[in-house]
């Protein structure tokens, strides 16, 4: 089994930057893909963005791209969101997800952010 933390969300002003952590626990060795979605008030779970292992590879939605940057430091087992130029449609509950190896599939319990106009 593997758990994840997440970290880092909260209110901030349209145009300001985050940074959101995720910290994996358990069974890491078997972790290969980690990533982030989020979910809006009355919306479905999206995806947001994904990094390989070895974080040279990396997929994220055009919404955001230009904006966020995913990265990962794996002697830490833990991946980062850096988003920059925030807007209200960014306010959403975000999700750490992490693949393993065998295809299973972990979340984290989510982390706010608020993001006010």
């Amino acid at each position: 089994q593997v758990q994840l933390v997440e970290s880092g969300g909260g209110l901030v002003q349209a145009g300001g930057s985050l940074r959101l952590s995720c910290t994996a626990s358990g069974r890491t060795v078997s972790i290969s893909d980690m990533g982030w979605f989020r979910q809006a008030p009355g919306k479905e779970r999206e995806f947001v963005v994904r990094i390989n292992w070895s974080g040279d590879s990396t997929q994220i939605v055009d919404s955001v791209k230009g904006r966020f940057t995913i990265s990962r430091d794996n002697t830490k087992n833990t991946v980062y969101l850096q988003m920059t130029n925030l807007k209200p449609e960014d306010t959403a509950l975000y999700y750490c997800a992490a693949a393993s190896t065998r295809g299973d599939v972990y979340w984290g319990q989510g982390t706010q952010v608020t993001v006010s106009s």
